[in-house]
C-alpha cells in the first residue's frame, strides 16, 4: 500500500508542527526565572544566550531538512504556528506585565521570514542538484 502525495504532505506537516513544537520544548521550555544583578541594577532573561543559539539552529536545521520534502509554503506557515502557539502560551501564562503579545508578534514575524528563507533557499539548492544531476 502506498500513500499518496496529498497523505504524505499530510504527515509531513503534522511531523513537521510536532518537531518545532518539540524544539520549543528542548530549547526554551524549561527556563522561566529571570536573573537580576543588584550591582547593575540590571535583569535578565528567561534565556540564556546559548540556548537562543541552539533554539535558532535547531529550527534552521529543521525548516531546511523540511524544505527538501514539502513545499516551502508549507514549511513558513506550519513552522511558524507551531513555535509562535508553544511560545504563546508559556508567555501568557507566565507574563505579569502584559507584554507577552508584543513578544509573540516578535516571534511570529521572527519565525516567518527565517523559516521561510531557510526553506525556499534549500528547496532552490536541492532542486539544483537534482536538475544537474546525470539520469
Amino acid at each position: 500500500m502506498t500513500a499518496t502525495r496529498g497523505t504524505r504532505a499530510l504527515l509531513g506537516v503534522l511531523f513537521l508542527a510536532a518537531a518545532t513544537v518539540g524544539v520549543w520544548l528542548l530549547w526554551l521550555s524549561w527556563d522561566t526565572g529571570y536573573t537580576a544583578d543588584a550591582q547593575a541594577d540590571a535583569t535578565s532573561g528567561p534565556y540564556a544566550p546559548w540556548q537562543v543559539v541552539g533554539c535558532v539552529l535547531t529550527l534552521v536545521l529543521l525548516a531546511a531538512l523540511a524544505g527538501t520534502r514539502l513545499s516551502p509554503w508549507l514549511v513558513a506557515p506550519v513552522m511558524t504556528v507551531a513555535f509562535t502557539a508553544a511560545w504563546s502560551w508559556q508567555a501568557a501564562s507566565t507574563d505579569d506585565s502584559g507584554l507577552w503579545p508584543v513578544g509573540a508578534g516578535l516571534v511570529l514575524v521572527a519565525m516567518a521570514a527565517g523559516s521561510t528563507l531557510v526553506s525556499v533557499a534549500t528547496r532552490r539548492v536541492s532542486r539544483r542538484r537534482l536538475a544537474g544531476r546525470p539520469g
